[in-house]
């Protein structure tokens, strides 16, 4: 079994945890996957295990759909801090699903099987971000509005709709995405310091 899930999860260790829900809601829990539908949520790092409660957990995925679809990984990092913060098996109450906060109708458009899965989640999300960002001629912020409330909303009236929970969630995914960004100039500019630039 463990050469199995070698070649379904390559890169894997040993104590890494996964977790498979079925149609009844029944958990099962493994070290040795043996399907795709099984999820990872805990990762061994040097020696000891860690929860994905950051982006760290989901770097590849990010990094992946970012390369494919041409849109900033700490764009997508900010928009999954702001949906589910990390938390892949997120649910609202309004029904969206997984680390992107995918609606069924969403989910659908995007072909996403699973909501619930990751790699799944992470590509729809992604394929719909793009997708609103090329219907408002890259305006970033008309694009995070429609990815929260719909573009219906956002079209109604004429830009950002006058809904408190809307005008939080673009606030709050341009901040986060400013400290992502941000982060990343402040490392280069204390390299360059240390290099004496």
């Amino acid at each position: 079994a463990s050469v199995l899930a070698g070649v379904l999860f390559p890169g894997l260790s040993a104590a890494d945890v996964f977790v498979y829900k079925d149609k009844q809601g029944v958990l099962t829990f493994t070290n040795v996957p043996t399907h795709q539908g099984f999820r990872r949520v805990i990762r061994e790092t040097s020696g000891r295990s860690e929860p994905f409660s950051s982006a760290n957990g989901y770097e590849d995925l990010i990094q992946s759909a970012s390369e494919r679809h041409s849109l900033d990984a700490d764009l997508i990092r900010a928009v999954i801090r702001a949906e589910s913060n990390f938390n892949s098996a997120a649910r609202s109450n309004k029904g969206a699903m997984g680390l992107m906060q995918l609606m069924p109708d969403t989910a659908r458009l995007h072909n996403v099987i699973d909501t619930y899965d990751p790699i799944d989640n992470i590509e729809g999300g992604v394929r719909h971000l793009k997708m609103l960002l090329g219907r408002y001629q890259g305006d970033l912020r008309l694009s995070l509005a429609a990815y929260n409330a719909g573009s219906q909303a956002v079209d109604r009236y004429g830009g950002i709709p006058p809904f408190v929970e809307t005008r939080d969630y673009v606030r709050r995914v341009l901040q986060y995405y400013d400290t992502y960004r941000g982060g990343g100039l402040r490392t280069i500019q204390q390299v360059q310091r240390e290099s004496g630039r």
